[in-house]
């Protein structure tokens, strides 16, 4: 009973019903994964910035996949593949741009290469050695978009929202400046040359320089600009002069730019203003001469030295400058004589007109009564060392009167032979005169003389022989006596010698006695009677 109850006390097992599942059911990990793949690739799509091309000359340090490209160093985008453009003459790089690049695409937005470069603004890129080369950009402000770009050869020396103004120099040759000279004010780099491009006709230069804030407010309507370009070796009469704006300028030229001094404050010029480039600073500050007055020189002597731009000079004051050289032939006389045309600037003969243009008439009387008084022009040196000359104008009161004919144009100055041709002609005299000294019979005359005196020094030898051996000893012996007496006049007129002594004595004596006459002189004076009566008793 034991055991029954035992077996009937154990638990019965139950049979599970068996679990069937679908066969659609093996079609959900894929779709699962598609959705999650989907969602990937709508957000990514979604992420996904524009697309780009960008026409480059050369490929040189881009590789698709891994150059970036950068804005101030930050990363929106990768170059995606780089193809050639089917006349093979560029280099089209496609590239993508992060969703946040979208204002990138306008039309004024430039890109460029950034590889390590050597230029006139110095040294850039050098970041690139190991980072490797990216394209930078300047995002563009136009309200135009587009998608397709021309990429620079060279990176942009002015980004965009940089603070300054842009002027346009006209020049007549570009020298030694190139892209990124440097522009200087008052020896301070104010900003830097960013373009240049030739004249529609081809007879000049048009530069753009880029003046960098705050020194852009400092061109104004009277800045004047000019090439300060390598080292300026002058020599004048004050020295030699060594001018230069800075290093960089001396490598690879740059510019200059300033105001005259004398001149009013003017106010800034405008962006895009066109400026004269001028060859060099003095050149620059010329004053602009409103009247021109055209003239014509005859010399008869030598021109070799006197150069078209050679100065006109009033007593140390420029007043012209000339303008050609030529050579006429008269056939009446024979002769050459050499014109030399001049532009004379009367304004600056009359500083009582500095704040009005003089009239025609007034510079006319004002010409006429210096030439009335002597005034002409003559050929000077204005180096001893180059033989430079140029054209000195100053009266000459001894010269012949002359008249200026106002109805000949250009007006002809009379001329005087420059200091060079008098000293020459007066040589010539000389040497004409010496021509006529009989210098023969005065050479045989002079021989005549030296022998003469030839013999005359050779008597005074013998005489000096003579005195020497004959009278030496008795001029020696006189001395000697000569010395003994003043020996012995020495003793007698010692203080303490006897001699002295009595003589001493008896000038006292001598003394005494005068003294006793000029009483009885006194005593006389006083009582005449005395010499007849005798001296009466002293009661």
């Amino acid at each position: 009973m034991t055991e029954a109850s035992d077996k009937t006390d154990l638990p019965q097992a139950v049979r599970a019903p068996r679990w069937h599942w679908a066969p659609w059911l093996i079609w959900l990990i894929p779709m699962i994964a598609a959705v999650v793949g989907g969602t990937i690739l709508i957000q990514t799509l979604m992420a996904r910035g524009p697309t780009i091309t960008i026409n480059f000359k050369s490929a040189e340090g881009l590789e698709a996949g891994k150059t970036r490209i950068k804005y101030k160093e930050v990363e929106i985008g990768t170059v995606g593949r780089i193809t050639l453009s089917p006349d093979r003459q560029q280099v089209i790089v496609t590239a993508q741009l992060v969703k946040s690049a979208d204002s990138f695409l306008r039309d004024d937005t430039r890109f460029w290469v950034v590889r390590p470069r050597v230029g006139a603004g110095g040294i850039s890129g050098l970041g690139t050695l190991l980072s490797g080369s990216y394209i930078g950009v300047d995002a563009g402000k136009s309200e135009e978009s587009r998608d397709e770009f021309t990429g620079l050869d060279v990176p942009p020396f002015v980004l965009t929202g940089l603070a300054g103004r842009q002027f346009v120099l006209h020049a007549e040759q570009i020298g030694s400046l190139d892209i990124g000279a440097p522009v200087f004010f008052r020896h301070i780099q104010a900003g830097q040359i960013t373009a240049y491009e030739l004249d529609t006709n081809g007879t000049g230069v048009i530069l753009h320089v880029f003046v960098n804030a705050p020194y852009d407010k400092y061109v104004t309507t009277s800045s004047r600009f000019w090439q300060a370009s390598g080292v300026e070796l002058s020599l004048d009469a004050s020295g030699i002069k060594l001018a230069t704006e800075s290093l960089a300028s001396i490598l690879s030229g740059g510019i200059s730019f300033g105001a005259p001094d004398d001149l009013p404050v003017a106010p800034e010029a405008q962006s895009n203003s066109t400026f004269t480039l001028y060859g060099n600073r003095d050149n620059a500050m010329k004053h602009a001469d409103t009247v021109v007055r055209k003239a014509l020189l005859y010399f008869d002597e030598s021109t070799r030295g006197l150069a078209p731009g050679a100065p006109v000079d009033f007593r140390g004051i420029v007043i012209g400058e000339v303008t050609s050289i030529s050579l006429e032939v008269d056939n009446k006389g024979k002769v050459f004589r050499f014109p030399v045309a001049i532009n004379i600037y009367p304004q600056r003969l009359q500083s009582r007109y500095l704040n009005a243009a003089p009239a025609q008439d007034s510079s006319r009387e004002v010409i006429d009564a210096l030439v009335a008084r002597g005034m002409r022009a003559q050929l000077k040196t204005g180096n001893l060392l180059t033989g430079q000359l140029f054209v000195a104008l100053d009266f000459f009161p001894d010269a012949a009167k002359t008249r200026i004919d106002w109805k000949q144009e250009p007006i002809t100055l009379a001329t005087v032979p420059g200091t060079l041709e008098e000293l020459q002609t007066i040589l010539g005299r000389i040497a004409r005169r010496l021509d006529k000294v009989p210098l023969e019979q005065i050479g045989a005359d002079v021989r005549v003389a030296l022998k003469s005196l030839d013999s005359t020094l050779k008597s005074t030898n013998a005489l000096v022989q003579r005195v020497d051996t004959e009278l030496a000893p008795q001029a020696s012996a006189t001395l000697e006596q000569v010395r003994k007496t003043v020996a012995s006049a020495d003793a007698v007129l010692a203080s303490d010698a006897p001699l002295q002594q009595d003589l001493r004595t008896t000038l006292s004596d001598i003394s005494r006695a005068a003294q006793a006459l000029r009483s009885l002189t006194d005593y006389l004076d006083r009582h005449p009677e005395a010499l007849l009566r005798g001296k009466k008793d002293n009661p």
